[in-house]
């Protein structure tokens, strides 16, 4: 199939065939369309999302290889583990959704233009509201000192973005994701693109036909009923 960037009409939800995604920039698909609630989970359900600065128009994206990481692979090396075992913090689910995605936005280690732009903090916002996203948080007493937030369509859950303000307070959100995940039956945690933090937690690259494979029998995976539900839990 020939690879083209197609133009998405704010009145269409389809999205094009993956195949005809770019090679460069990796998995360019289409561009247009909006981020209401009803394209976002379109676009998840087929693995597809939207990524993009201030002052462009929404880009869609399913980049070939695809990044994930087996929820049974979690790598927790030794200092890791030694930080579990004593680590006063704990960790919620979906306790303080709209303050994580803002410190994700705003994270200090950012060097470049985040992509969290206000239109998309509003799009994720209304995902929460229905649903479809969710958020790990890791405090330290009352204080917020790390977590991440994705999109979950049944037992498929796509990672977007996660912050930290103590160390490894990023690390413990995924560890505890990942684990309550695989409880769950759940195999992998989609990751979107790699990178070297990602790859130290035990993050591999598969095809997108692999991907979307697996994609779709976790898509088939209800989770327990209450799995959001706001509440702390255990790493």
């Amino acid at each position: 199939m020939s690879q083209t960037i197609s133009f998405i009409h704010p009145s269409s939800l389809a999205f094009p065939p993956l195949e005809s995604a770019l090679t460069e920039p990796n998995g360019l698909l289409a561009v247009g369309g909006d981020l209401t609630p009803q394209r976002l989970v379109q676009a998840y359900s087929e693995g597809i999302f939207p990524w993009f600065s201030d002052g462009e128009p929404i880009m869609w994206w399913s980049p070939d290889p695809r990044a994930i990481i087996p929820t049974s692979d979690i790598r927790i090396n030794r200092s890791l583990r030694k930080f579990l075992n004593k680590t006063p913090y704990q960790v919620s689910i979906n306790r303080a959704f709209d303050q994580v995605i803002e410190l994700c936005a705003d994270a200090p280690f950012r060097h470049d233009e985040t992509w969290i732009v206000p239109e998309m903090m509003s799009a994720y916002r209304q995902l929460h509201l229905l649903g479809h996203a969710h958020s790990v948080e890791v405090w330290d007493q009352e204080k917020l000192v790390g977590g991440l937030y994705g999109v979950a369509i049944n037992g498929f859950f796509s990672g977007e973005s996660m912050f930290y303000k103590a160390p490894n307070a990023s690390k413990i959100a995924l560890v505890t994701l990942a684990k309550q995940l695989e409880a769950q039956g759940i195999t992998f945690i989609d990751c979107q693109i790699t990178n070297p933090f990602l790859e130290d937690m035990g993050c591999v690259e598969v095809s997108r036909s692999k991907f979307i494979k697996q994609k779709q029998a976790m898509q088939s995976v209800s989770l327990t009923c209450g799995f959001w539900t706001p509440r702390i839990v255990s790493y």
